[in-house]
């Protein structure tokens, strides 16, 4: 057992009590907002937003500047999902659940394009081309930009992005040796495959009731 423990977290034995508090914090409101998302309730962005603060905090200090990317980018749209979901479409309904078009398709292509070109240059600025975990960031942060301005528009598609990347994120997290967020990650695939099968649900639902 106690091998097994060390395994999972020795890494910690060098770090700030208090970052390991905050990064605990962090993967609880992640878990909570990915839960909401799940849910369909608003209050995905009010968590999330929590979480990707204190995450930008810890990824700047540990100098993992792609994925503080990835959360400073999750903060921006959380605000604008925020936004978005409270709108009033016809006056009386919200943004509902829907499937993308044709020109969300080809701007989600675009976004996916120009996350890999961004964190490309970012890690060339600061030469963190140093292994395969860098190149693997760069895939995962794009498919993270595209998944977050899905959500944030409220399009079932989301969460196959999300799927991919947080699959990949569990033993890429771990090798870095963050198991508390590579726990997080596991959950959040879990989480986003019965999330993907309730939003199914509302859609199917919604295109009955018309």
């Amino acid at each position: 057992m106690n091998q097994i423990f060390n395994f999972l977290f020795e890494q910690y034995s060098t770090y700030d009590s208090l970052d390991i508090f905050l990064e605990i914090v962090a993967v609880a409101f992640g878990f909570a907002s990915v839960w909401y998302s799940k849910q369909n309730n608003i209050l995905v962005f009010p968590t999330g937003i929590i979480s990707t603060s204190i995450f930008v905090y810890l990824l700047f200090k540990w100098q993992l500047i792609g994925d503080m990317m990835i959360n400073g980018y999750y903060f921006v749209m959380s605000l604008y999902g925020w936004y978005i979901w409270t709108r009033k479409v016809d006056g009386d309904r919200v943004t509902p659940i829907s499937k993308t078009t044709k020109k969300e398709q080809f701007t989600g292509v675009i976004i996916f394009g120009a996350a890999l070109l961004l964190v490309y240059l970012v890690y060339q600025f600061f030469d963190m081309w140093t292994s395969w975990v860098a190149y693997v960031d760069t895939f995962t942060t794009a498919l993270f930009f595209v998944g977050m301005w899905l959500m944030a528009k409220r399009k079932i598609e989301n969460w196959y992005f999300w799927i991919i990347a947080d699959v990949i994120s569990v033993p890429l997290y771990f090798y870095k040796g963050f198991t508390f967020t590579s726990i997080q990650y596991f959950g959040f695939t879990i989480l986003a495959i019965f999330g993907f099968l309730a939003w199914n649900k509302r859609l199917s639902n919604s295109r009955l009731a018309v």
